[in-house]
């Protein structure tokens, strides 16, 4: 089976930034999903309209994240194979991959459509938004069976080493997306409806171009129709991955908590969040690109028993997202409404845009850091600790002060955005102490 990247020897910081680029590039266009959809609607649409998707795509990231978690275990496990020189082994390994999201595909779209009601009136979505919110998340989760397929055939080919085939699959899903959102919504006025079916339409399109273009490049994947089981591949790659799921599961959890918080301070208010959430989108980018890579970069060199340059990527990860994350920090702070105006003309709903981003701005440079760390504990496979660490800053720190901030007399968007750097901040502290009692036991 052949893999495009070998991370075991030669620049490190030169094999890390090129595997990582084709990997920002997808997650930019990925990103592009949500925000083309809030941008034409908050130009073609309604403000209603705008706070619908914040609050409904905030409900449907939980389940796409948690998911995204469990795919990791995949990227995980397939690197650490390449690593060992046991390559015969991946072929099994993604047929319990097919077998396992096949089930939890049905059942999510079960879920999905019938709780979608429930989920809405739980989120506080605001009166107005409330039959909008129901209907975007019914449409999504009509169609997660392409969101789960994307997300797995791309940890795939990043476990293999191979960043390129994802950022194609993507690139074709948001130029659907975007045809879509233009028809759908700014030429048939179908509002949040359109944008939902636009966002489903150009996954599925994805999925089923990414499935063509594997079958032409035959031998990819050497998976025999006996390896669609369960099998004790499934067992290693959920023991990797179910950490990471449940964490950003809880940690998602914790976003609808800040998501409903914030719906109690108004329309405006719920409407200049959910615009702000798809700039900070776009600000994570980097630090999310550096953990992906980090995961399969250390994956392999633990693996080959190359502990001492695992550690170098992830100092050199820490040091380019620093890098990046300061440039986009100064930014988003001094001139967080101009990228909101990207979203909409409502005066009011940029200021409360700006005005939340002006407290998470610190959250680009610190997330670098964090990132990077819980990129090289994933590879190594301590991801109970990753998952231990994520719930401990979300439900020590996160949520909260933002609920303290929020319920103050002259609660800001601002101060409820601080509390996402400062839980950063005592999750880099935790990492720090877990790295330095790490390096002791194993005496590097």
């Amino acid at each position: 089976m052949e893999t495009k990247h070998d991370f075991t020897q030669g620049n490190i910081l030169k094999k890390l930034v090129l595997f990582m680029v084709p990997i920002f590039g997808a997650l930019v266009l990925q990103a592009m999903y949500g925000a083309v959809d809030l941008m034409i609607v908050g130009w073609f649409g309604t403000t209603a309209g705008i706070s619908a998707i914040s609050t409904g795509s905030n409900l449907v990231n939980l389940v796409v994240f948690t998911v995204t978690g469990l795919s990791m275990g995949i990227t995980v496990l397939i690197s650490r194979y390449i690593g060992e020189k046991k390559q015969d082994r991946i072929g099994k390994v993604i047929g319990g991959v097919i077998w396992f999201f096949a089930i939890l595909a049905v059942i999510l779209t079960i879920a999905l459509l019938l709780a979608a009601p429930v989920l809405a009136k739980l989120m506080q979505a605001p009166e107005e938004a409330l039959e909008l919110t129901t209907l975007y998340v019914r449409i999504c989760g009509g169609g997660i069976v392409f969101v789960i397929a994307y997300n797995v055939i791309s940890s795939i080919f990043r476990g293999m080493g191979n960043s390129k085939l994802p950022l194609i699959f993507v690139a074709i899903a948001c130029v659907v997306n975007i045809v879509g959102d233009l028809v759908l919504v700014a030429g048939f006025k179908m509002n949040v409806a359109g944008a939902a079916i636009a966002t489903i339409l150009a996954q599925a399109v994805s999925v089923v171009l990414s499935l063509v273009i594997i079958r032409k490049q035959g031998g990819i994947f050497q998976v025999k129709r006996e390896d669609i089981r369960f099998s004790s591949e499934v067992k290693k790659f959920l023991t990797l991955g179910a950490p990471i799921a449940l964490q950003e599961m809880l940690t998602n959890i914790s976003f609808l908590i800040l998501c409903a918080l914030i719906n109690r301070l108004g329309l405006e208010a719920s409407s200049g969040y959910g615009v702000a959430q798809k700039i900070v989108s776009f600000v994570m980018l980097v630090p999310s690109s550096l953990m992906q890579s980090m995961s399969s970069v250390v994956g392999q060199n633990i693996g080959a028993g190359k502990e001492k340059r695992a550690r170098q990527a992830m100092v050199c990860g820490m040091c380019v997202g620093a890098a990046v994350g300061t440039a986009v920090a100064l930014f988003v702070f001094f001139r967080g409404s101009l990228p909101a105006t990207i979203f909409t003309s409502d005066e009011p709903v940029i200021g409360r845009a700006a005005e939340y981003l002006r407290g998470f701005a610190p959250e680009a440079v610190l997330t670098s850091f964090l990132f990077s760390y819980m990129g090289y504990f994933n590879g190594k496979g301590k991801t109970l600790f990753v998952m231990a660490q994520g719930l401990a800053q979300t439900f020590l720190v996160r949520i909260p002060m933002s609920y303290f901030m929020s319920i103050q007399p002259d609660a800001s968007l601002t101060k409820i955005g601080l509390a996402a750097p400062t839980a950063t901040v005592f999750g880099i502290i935790l990492c720090s102490i877990y790295f330095v009692v790490l390096g002791r036991k194993e005496k590097i």
